[in-house]
């Protein structure tokens, strides 16, 4: 009786701890998971496969869509425009982009003076990498990765704007993203059951 007593004692001494161990390591220098989490999505994902989208950005300011035309960059491409239609490569976990013209094979990317310019697909440099925001009024803004509060944007006559001078507020830096004409999204059929009364009788009084 005496060592199934002391068993029992040892077994809730054992659960005890699991159960504490976990508050002490949250307690400990005082972890901020948000942080941890926050790099995390800084970091290429090597694991899974490179995401591709192809489509098109509609500048709110110029009222066409940006273009890549080699090295130089616009915002007067018509719905359709064959230089108009982008590829957008996400291998991270979190938002981070980058965005080439699919007809020149030419990335988006910001310099360090701010400018926005078209370089070579070879071209692996922190310049082209963005990080896609979704506002509150829907609409889209690219901050450049390597120049925090540098945004992609357009005048109304669609010529690009310099990073420093602007601002995620700014419509200039607003975009859309549609899909060029003919192409849509790969969708599933959502199927579904309904139930009744009758089904539901058949149910309780099958065989269980």
């Amino acid at each position: 009786m005496r060592s199934l007593l002391s068993t029992l004692a040892v077994l809730c001494i054992q659960m005890l701890l699991v159960m504490c161990n976990p508050l002490q390591v949250f307690g400990v220098d005082g972890v901020n998971f948000s942080v941890h989490v926050e790099n995390q999505t800084r970091v290429r994902d090597a694991m899974s496969r490179r995401h591709h989208r192809v489509y098109q950005l509609y500048s709110r300011t110029s009222g066409k869509h940006v273009q890549v035309l080699g090295r130089r960059i616009s915002a007067r491409g018509d719905d359709g425009d064959k230089y108009a239609q982008l590829v957008v490569e996400a291998d991270t976990f979190g938002s981070q982009v980058r965005i080439r013209g699919k007809e020149t094979n030419f990335y988006l990317c910001m310099n360090r003076r701010g400018k926005l310019v078209g370089k070579k697909a070879s071209n692996k440099s922190e310049d082209c990498v963005f990080v896609e925001k979704v506002l509150e009024n829907h609409y889209t803004a690219l901050m450049s990765s390597r120049y925090t509060g540098w945004y992609v944007g357009f005048t109304k006559r669609g010529r690009p704007r310099r990073g420093p001078h602007t601002l995620p507020n700014q419509q200039d830096v607003h975009f859309m993203k549609r899909f060029p004409p003919g192409e849509y999204p790969e969708t599933t059929p959502f199927r579904f059951t309904t139930v009744n009364k009758r089904s539901k009788r058949v149910r309780a009084t099958g065989p269980r």
